[in-house]
This record gives C-alpha cells, sequence and structure tokens, in this order.
C-alpha cells in the first residue's frame, strides 16, 4: 500500500504521517523539496528524531545544500525506494507537489534536466526571472503555470501523465484564517527556536545556493543579513511568502490529484487519524 499525505505547511501532516507508519508499519519518503537539505531544519520545520519516534524516513535531510537537488533526481531516488519496499507499506509526506506526481505519475525527464517547479518565488519573482531570460517576454506576471513552463522548457519532456502506482491519496486540510493563523504562530516560533543563527551560519560561510535563494524563511532573512530590511520585516515576509505559498500549495493539489480532504482537528488529532483510518479501510477492503 502506497499512502500520500498532502497539504500545505502547519497543516499536521507529520504528525499522521507517524501515527499511520506505526499502525501500518510504513516507511516514510519525505516530499518535502527543501528538507531533503541538510542543516536547513527549522525553516523548513523538518522533523526532529523525537518527533520521528523511531520511523525510518526516506530523502529527509541527506543532500549538502550547495548541491542542486532536482525534481529529476528526487524522481529517480522515489521510484527506487518504492521498488526496494514494494513488499511493504510507503507513506509520502509533504507539500511540494511537483515532486510527488514526478514520482507517481508518468513524467520524463532528460538525463541532463534541471527542472524548478519555482514554488517558493512569487509571481513577481518569477517574472523577473523570465524577463532576464528573454526581455520580449508576452507572458503575463500572474499567469504563473506558463511562467513556469517557460523557465523551464528546456529541460522536460513530459508525456501526457497517467498514474503508475495504486495510491491513496489524504488531503489535510483547515480554514483559511485558522490556517494562516498557525503559520504566522509557526513562523514566530522559528525564530524563538534559533532560526534566525541557522540562516546565519549559511550566510557567514557565503552559502548562495539556489536552495538557499529559493527556500522560505531563508532568502529573507539573507535580505535581512544584506542589510536591506530590517529583522521585522524579514519576519513578516517570510510570513507573508509562507501564506502565499500555502494558497499555491491548495490550488495546485485540487487540481492536479484526487485527494480525499479531511478538516484536521487539533482539539483532539485522534479523531483526525481515526477519520483517515476509516477512508483507508474503504479503499484496501
Amino acid at each position: 500500500m502506497i499512502l500520500a499525505i498532502v497539504g500545505p505547511t502547519g497543516v499536521g501532516k507529520t504528525k499522521l504521517s507517524i501515527e499511520l507508519a506505526k499502525k501500518y508499519n510504513a516507511t516514510i519518503i519525505n516530499n518535502d523539496a527543501m528538507q531533503v537539505y541538510k542543516g536547513m531544519n527549522i525553516g523548513t520545520a523538518k522533523p526532529s528524531e523525537k518527533e520521528k519516534e523511531g520511523i525510518v524516513h526516506n530523502l529527509l535531510d541527506f543532500v549538502d545544500p550547495n548541491i542542486n537537488y532536482t525534481v529529476f533526481d528526487y524522481q529517480k531516488d522515489a521510484r527506487r525506494l518504492i521498488e526496494e519496499n514494494k513488499d511493504n507499506n510507503i507513506i509520502f509526506v509533504g507539500g511540494t507537489g511537483l515532486y510527488l506526481k514526478a514520482t507517481l505519475f508518468d513524467y520524463r525527464f532528460e538525463e541532463e534536466a534541471t527542472y524548478n517547479n519555482y514554488d517558493d518565488l512569487s509571481n513577481d519573482e518569477l517574472y523577473n526571472l523570465a524577463l532576464e531570460k528573454d526581455k520580449n517576454l508576452s507572458i503575463h506576471k500572474n499567469n504563473r503555470q506558463r511562467l513556469v513552463r517557460f523557465l523551464n522548457k528546456e529541460n522536460i519532456s513530459v508525456v501526457e501523465p497517467k498514474q503508475l502506482y495504486d495510491v491513496i491519496f489524504i488531503g489535510l486540510t483547515t480554514d483559511r484564517d485558522n490556517l494562516y493563523k498557525r503559520i504566522d504562530d509557526r513562523v514566530d516560533e522559528m525564530i524563538r527556536n534559533g532560526l534566525v543563527e541557522e540562516v546565519k551560519s549559511f550566510y557567514d560561510k557565503k552559502i548562495n545556493s539556489k536552495a538557499i535563494n529559493t527556500a522560505i524563511g531563508y532568502k529573507e532573512l539573507y535580505k535581512y543579513f544584506n542589510n536591506e530590511i530590517s529583522l521585522d520585516e524579514a519576519v513578516e515576509l517570510i510570513k507573508k511568502n509562507s501564506r502565499h505559498y500555502a494558497k499555491r500549495q491548495y490550488t495546485w493539489f485540487n487540481n492536479q490529484m484526487n485527494i480525499k480532504w479531511f478538516n484536521t482537528n487539533y482539539e483532539d488529532f485522534n479523531k483526525t487519524i481515526e477519520e483517515v483510518e476509516e477512508y483507508i479501510k474503504t479503499q484496501t477492503s
């Protein structure tokens, strides 16, 4: 059995994945593009050893942040893990939709492909990047899908994507006001837990890689260290970009996959777990 737990940041995906992994004796495969990088812990909300509760997590915290780990790399690694665990239960967990779809659907990449989904860039940042490639660009800055496709058009060869594996797609959600409040609170907690110091360690090493320049929480604090904005402005920008990213995650998943959504019960998370388990029963019986 393959489960895929998706949804925006801060809805409880990690906690649900751990509980289901214990119940089904499953291995977990990380599906967060930024959590693959070593040392990028606080800003990516990477699960701690305590949170993992001894459950094996694959494709987590194993890539040097100076290296550009692409969706093509992820596809190869994740499919290898599916094959290695074909007799076991597998749980994908994370919010990087393209990585998940590239793995589970018939996406084909050229060997030298360096596809980028640009999830952590705003429309304005995407548009400016596209202008650098073609100053006569005719794509509107709000047409995000076309901009991403334009920036990647020489790097990817995608057939009509059909699903390659039997997968139960589970999404966690909450109302928007609550989600945005949880995101803001989570950023404040990250700051208290040492996010500024974590990012400063990369800055002091002069690490200016693609991972650092695209990851929310890192790119904003680099602006602070460069004296472009104040710390308060950087924190507010992290919150704003995180909220916008969550909105894009919802849009992407709703348009790309057949997902069964569950409202997270934050007062009694066990009820959410029970609802999901009942649904899994209906899909496997």
